[in-house]
C-alpha cells in the first residue's frame, strides 16, 4: 500500500498538471461546442431550406467521423494549409467542433418536445424566428435538453484523453510520462481512473437531480 500512495504522492505535481489540463479542455469546450451546437440546432430547426440542409450535412458529417480523425486534422492536416495552431487550441477546436454536432440533435429533440401551437401562437403575435425561438420555445424545451446535455458533456469529459495522442499533457498522458520514470503501472491507473470517477461522478448526481426537478410533465 506504501507503493501505491507513493505513486501518487511523488508525482503529485504531474496528477495535478494533467488533470488541470484535462479540467480546462473541458470546460473551455464545453462552452463552446454549447454555443456552437445551439446555432447549429437552431439552424436545423429553421424555416430556411439552405440553414437546415447547412445543419443537417455538418451533424451527418461529423457525428460519423471518429474523434481521433478530427484531431489528427487539426494537428496534421491544418498547419499544412499556412495555419499554425498550438497543441492545445487545436485540442480545445476538435472537442468543441466534434461536441457540437451531438449537442445539436439534444437542441433539436428538446425543441421538438414544444408543442407546435406555441411556435404558431408566438408567430401570430408578430414574433419573427429568432424571438420565437429564444423566448418562447427554448425556455421550454430546456427542460428536455438538461439531462441528454450533461450526458453529452460527461462523455466530452472523457474523450479529454484522446488529446494525449497528439503531445497534449493531459490526465491520459500521465501513464506514458511516468512509465519513463519506472513508476508502477497498475498503480498510475487506477489513480487516473479515481481521478476521473471525482470529476464524473458529481456531474452525473448533478444530471439526475436535475432531470427530477424537471421532468417534463406527459
Amino acid at each position: 500500500m506504501e507503493t501505491f500512495f507513493a505513486v501518487l504522492t511523488d508525482n503529485w505535481s504531474d496528477f495535478v498538471r494533467g488533470f488541470g489540463t484535462t479540467i480546462r479542455l473541458f470546460l473551455i469546450a464545453a462552452a463552446a461546442s454549447l454555443v456552437w451546437g445551439t446555432v447549429l440546432g437552431a439552424m436545423r430547426v429553421s424555416p430556411i431550406p439552405a440553414l437546415r440542409a447547412f445543419g443537417a450535412t455538418y451533424v451527418n458529417l461529423i457525428r460519423n467521423t471518429p474523434l481521433t480523425l478530427v484531431f489528427a486534422f487539426m494537428v496534421f492536416a491544418v498547419p499544412k494549409l499556412g495555419v499554425n495552431i498550438d497543441f492545445v487550441p487545436s485540442a480545445l477546436f476538435a472537442l468543441s467542433v466534434y461536441t457540437a454536432a451531438f449537442v445539436c440533435e439534444v437542441v433539436r429533440s428538446g425543441v421538438n418536445t414544444v408543442p407546435s401551437g406555441q411556435a404558431e401562437a408566438a408567430r401570430a403575435l408578430g414574433m419573427n424566428f429568432s424571438q420565437v425561438l429564444g423566448h418562447v420555445v427554448l425556455p421550454q424545451a430546456l427542460r428536455a435538453m438538461v439531462a441528454p446535455l450533461v450526458s453529452v458533456f460527461i462523455a466530452m469529459l472523457k474523450n479529454t484523453t484522446i488529446a494525449a495522442g497528439f503531445s497534449v499533457f493531459e490526465a491520459g498522458a500521465i501513464p506514458a510520462y511516468l512509465s519513463e520514470r519506472g513508476q508502477n503501472q497498475f498503480a498510475v491507473l487506477v489513480w487516473i481512473t479515481i481521478g476521473f470517477l471525482i470529476l464524473i461522478v458529481p456531474l452525473a448526481l448533478l444530471q439526475r437531480s436535475m432531470e427530477r426537478r424537471l421532468r417534463v410533465v406527459r
